[in-house]
């Protein structure tokens, strides 16, 4: 079952397109890998497929009751969020917020979804702990807890282990890929080729001459896959 469709989605600032005629889909429960090196337009598909800017020709189309207030959005943290001080809680329970229009307040609902998510997560120990005195890898699950509260059906991570070790890495992938198991679609922009082929079952390579787009096996086989490795480009480059 489609939920995403990127048409021939050129993409741009001041005339100048970063993206040019990008097609690729998602599927329910799949889990798509962006890959390319700096300066192809990651960033740019991110924002695209976020709703925060538009396409300068082609499109975006959601399907299947989705729209851009469905994906829970997992981004780049800087330093300066990293010490931001509120209670785990009430970081996670911000997910809420983009549902809540001009109301306020918090509902019971709210609350008990946030909790959910917590425990699903291992974050219930830490309900009262301020976000700043976490790990990294903890942090890295609040906020994944966070975007689950956003949306449920899709997530979208950008370069989500940066600055995480192996080992606490290797444990993230591991929950966001029982996560997709369990149901829920992510879409994720990493550097870390070996990730891709190992958890996703599709992956988009985005190039400066193209793109491929295809089934991980397929990936493996192709000219980009090969290129990408042959060059070796660090798994902790930015876009």
């Amino acid at each position: 079952m489609s939920i995403l469709k990127c048409d021939a989605l050129s993409i741009g600032y001041g005339g100048v397109n970063v993206i040019k005629d990008l097609s690729f889909s998602v599927e329910m429960g799949d889990f798509l890998t962006i890959v390319g090196e700096n300066g192809v337009g990651k960033s740019t598909l991110v924002k695209a497929l976020m709703g925060l800017i538009g396409a300068t020709k082609g499109s975006i189309i959601f399907e299947n009751g989705i729209s851009h207030s469905g994906i829970g959005y997992l981004p780049q943290q800087s330093e300066a969020q990293k010490d931001f001080p509120a209670s785990v809680f009430e970081i996670v329970r911000s997910g809420r917020l983009g549902k809540k229009g001009f109301n306020p307040f918090y509902t019971r609902d709210d609350n008990r979804l946030a909790l959910r998510y917590m425990e699903m997560l291992d974050l219930v120990k830490f309900k009262d702990k301020s976000y700043r005195e976490l790990s990294g890898g903890q942090q890295q699950r609040v906020l994944l807890a966070r975007a689950l509260c956003s949306a449920e059906k899709i997530l979208l991570l950008d370069e989500p282990v940066s600055g995480l070790d192996s080992i606490v890495a290797a444990e993230f992938y591991a929950l966001v890929s029982k996560l997709n198991r369990d149901g829920v679609t992510v879409i994720m922009v990493s550097h870390d080729i070996q990730a891709a082929v190992r958890y996703s079952n599709r992956v988009l390579h985005i190039t400066k001459q193209g793109a491929f787009f295809g089934s991980v096996d397929e990936y493996i086989q192709s000219d980009s896959y090969k290129m990408f490795i042959k060059e070796g480009v660090p798994e902790n480059e930015h876009n």
